[in-house]
């Protein structure tokens, strides 16, 4: 069996784990708790069918089923589903189109509509794709629920006022309502009016009583004592009680599946956005860990069952999720309480429903649809950002004024497009140490480093983002020619695909075109791997992968060059500046021009102690220091061959050693017999070098000394060369000691 296969299976096996796991100390809170949300739920699922334009016995068979189905293979151990406002408004929408409201018709589409909606849910979660629901914006939800409010309530002023007006656009509608309001039945009105005013007024001050119950009972109670059924006051009628029955649905019938394919798939997605949305604000209240794989299955498994057992499409209440969880649930056996509870309310109440006034469910809904429009949320998001604005009002005003499931779907495809506009554009900011060289940060106010940049990209490397960044890079460049080397910090890229691999070798291939060199930091251990499987790892070169504690230290000291450091920087980007002795403010050299590394001749440490050691009398005889002799005049004729410029009595004469560096470098060790001439000295002051002997410039690393002898090479013609490496590499050699002895040696003397 697959990963994938046994993944599934684990999903699908979810009841079996919830019974498994269940302990029965927890089942009377679980019970009581059902009993509370059944109290609530039934009238509720009465007045949602009448919002879908169903037979009430509908939503009830939906809050069983729903709730049952949901709570046995979800993972949430306080959630409700069953029949809601925004589902029940969508179902009404998509199927008022073309066909009669209470049909046969209708019935058989709407529980086909809540099937094709199921598998569309279930699909996304054994496929676990879970995730998905992480890109649609919380505005599309606050939109919608404020647009399916408004139609709610528009739609339930008819019933309220006792009207009979033939079905029309909103607008339309509303006219109709105002050209008739002389013909409102005044019972009918009272009654509405009596049930809102009981509902507000239990909701408001004893929040803990079932407040719609009790407000369709008010009303229920006067319609029966003064017989207003008898007076023209429209009633809900009775109910059939029986277990849900398995429907007929025309499965193979492609033709209607086409039709209801975007009203299902606008269904299943506002019923997955709404679920994740409660299911983590209870979670959060609980602690629970929730597996939203696993929550996409059971509302999948929820709808399939409640279109196959004569209900409509389900999804998650968060009202009476909150009763569940304030009453006391502490597992999802609540939930299936709850639903065993309103089958046997069904059968209870079933006759009494000949005495429930159509007003007061008007006057329910008209409260629920208020509820529904969340002003204080909608005002801090059109105080928010302009694209949370935008997707709440397309979907808010697409609900009102065109198809509903074209604004969810618009609203849900807005999201996603503000989401990949926003990824696809990550933010590539300069960045520096802050003033306790401890974080990198953006510092706008301060002057960078004019040869490194630090950049640091907050966002991934995918198909999608990598041209935004590139181009952010390279005019960063044109912008800072001077800034040759660039340290790029990723600690915030998380993703990177082919196309961010290009784009790193593009960057890395641009700033060595131009003489520099780039490195990375804070590269990520997949993203790693992923360049190291492309050859991109070998192309830009470990030792240009730093690590962040490191990175600007290395950089400083074998990277960037110290004579622009010391005679043109006047700035102390970093740590490692702060003891630099800074030359700017009293004398000006030429030292912007790149140098070719090609330019001038080198020699190794090895090769110049060599040298050094060497007698006349060996150079002559082509002897090695031990006395052995060598073939082709031994170690001056391979240093006369490799440099290709020293004559024979060149070589016999030892070479002239100038340290171009600082006085206090120079002191802290040098090379025996150098002298020291700094480098502003060397370039800018009349300093007469001996033309018939070679000289070697030596610095720390080799770039200040480069810079010396390109320039002494091309005024004059002289045969000069560099130490390789510089000091450093002397060190690395092996010939520390002789520093160490010269410098103990100058201590003495002073």
């Amino acid at each position: 069996m697959g990963p994938g296969l046994a993944t599934a299976v684990r999903y699908l096996r979810q009841p079996l784990n919830r019974f498994k796991q269940y302990d029965k100390s927890n089942l009377r809170p679980d019970v009581m708790a059902g009993l509370s949300v059944a109290v609530v739920y039934l009238p509720q699922s009465i007045a949602f069918a009448l919002i879908a334009e169903l037979p009430p016995i509908m939503g009830i068979y939906t809050a069983i089923i729903g709730s049952i189905m949901a709570a046995l293979w979800g993972s949430s151990n306080h959630m409700i589903n069953g029949p809601t406002n925004a589902i029940s408004l969508l179902v009404a929408a998509s199927l008022t189109n073309f066909l009669q409201p209470n049909s046969l018709e209708f019935v058989i589409a709407a529980g086909l509509m809540a099937v094709m909606a199921g598998v569309f849910q279930l699909v996304l979660g054994l496929a676990r794709l879970g995730m998905l629901i992480n890109f649609v914006s919380h505005s599309v939800i606050v939109g919608f629920a404020a647009g399916a409010g408004m139609l709610i309530a528009i739609n339930q002023i008819e019933p309220l006022l006792g009207l009979s007006l033939p079905d029309a656009r909103m607008i339309d509608n509303l006219w109709a309502i105002l050209l008739n309001l002389p013909a409102v039945h005044l019972w009918t009105l009272i009654l509405g009016l009596v049930t809102m005013v009981v509902v507000i007024f239990i909701q408001r001050f004893y929040p803990r009583l079932p407040a719609i119950l009790l407000g369709i009972v008010s009303a229920s109670v006067i319609l029966f004592l003064l017989n207003l059924d008898q007076a023209g006051v429209t009633v809900i009628g009775e109910i059939p009680a029986s277990l849900p029955p398995l429907a007929s649905l025309p499965v193979l019938d492609l033709e209607l599946i086409a039709r209801l394919s975007t009203g299902a798939l606008a269904m299943g997605a506002i019923g997955l956005v709404q679920t994740s949305a409660i299911a983590r604000s209870l979670a959060t209240q609980s602690g629970q860990h929730l597996d939203s794989n696993q929550e996409f299955v059971g509302q999948g498994m929820a709808n399939i069952a409640s279109g196959l057992f004569s209900g409509y499409g389900t999804g998650a209440s968060f009202s009476v999720s909150a009763v569940n969880s304030k009453g006391g649930a502490r597992t999802s056996l609540a939930a299936i309480s709850a639903g065993l509870f309103i089958l046997i309310g069904m059968f209870a109440i079933g006759s009494l429903t000949v005495y429930l006034p159509r007003a007061a469910m008007a006057g329910v809904l008209l409260v629920v649809a208020y509820g529904m429009i969340d002003w204080a949320e909608m005002k801090r998001i059109l105080t928010g950002t302009r694209s949370d604005a935008i997707i709440m009002l397309v979907t808010l005003l697409g609900t009102v004024f065109l198809s509903i499931e074209f604004a969810v779907l618009a609203g849900i495809l807005l999201s996603f497009a503000v989401y990949i506009m926003k990824t696809s554009a990550p933010r590539v900011v300069p960045v520096l140490p802050d003033e306790n060289y401890r974080h990198l940060t953006h510092q706008p106010d301060r002057d960078p480093c004019p040869q490194m940049a630090i950049l640091e990209i907050k966002g991934d490397l995918y198909f999608g983002a990598v041209n935004h960044i590139e181009e952010e890079i390279l005019a960063y460049a044109e912008n800072n020619p001077s800034q040759r080397y660039l340290l790029i910090r990723m600690s915030r890229v998380n993703q990177c695909d082919f196309s961010g691999i290009h784009m790193l070798e593009n960057i890395v291939r641009t700033y060595r075109d131009n003489g520099g060199d780039v490195f990375l930091v804070r590269v990520a251990g997949p993203i790693r791997q992923l360049m190291e499987a492309t050859g991109c790892h070998h192309y830009i070169g470990e030792s240009n992968i730093l690590a962040e504690d490191d990175a600007i230290s290395h950089i400083f000291r074998h990277v960037l060059d110290p004579a622009i450091c010391i005679y043109e920087c006047p700035v102390r980007a970093f740590k490692e500046c702060q003891n630099l002795p800074k030359q700017v403010d009293w004398i000006s050299i030429p030292t912007s021009r790149v140098v070719p590394r090609e330019s001038v001749n080198t020699i190794s440490a090895g090769e110049l102690w060599q040298w050094l050691h060497l007698t006349d009398e060996q150079l002559i005889k082509g002897r090695q220091p031990d006395g052995q002799p060598k073939q082709k005049n031994g170690f001056a004729a391979e240093l006369m061959a490799r440099l290709g410029s020293l004559t024979e009595r060149e070589v016999g004469q030892r070479p002239l050693i100038i340290d171009v560096r600082e006085p206090r470098e120079f002191h802290r060790g040098h090379i025996p017999g150098a002298e020291l001439i700094p480098l502003r000295e060397l370039l800018v002051d009349q300093i007469e070098l001996p033309r018939d002997r070679p000289i070697v410039f030596v610095c720390q690393s080799g770039r200040r000394s480069r810079r010396a002898a390109y320039a002494w090479r091309q005024e004059e013609e002289m045969n000069v060369m560099i130490l390789d490496g510089g000091i450093q590499a002397w060190e690395a050699a092996g010939l520390l000691e002789a520093v160490e002895i010269f410098v103990g040696a100058e201590m003495d003397e002073s």
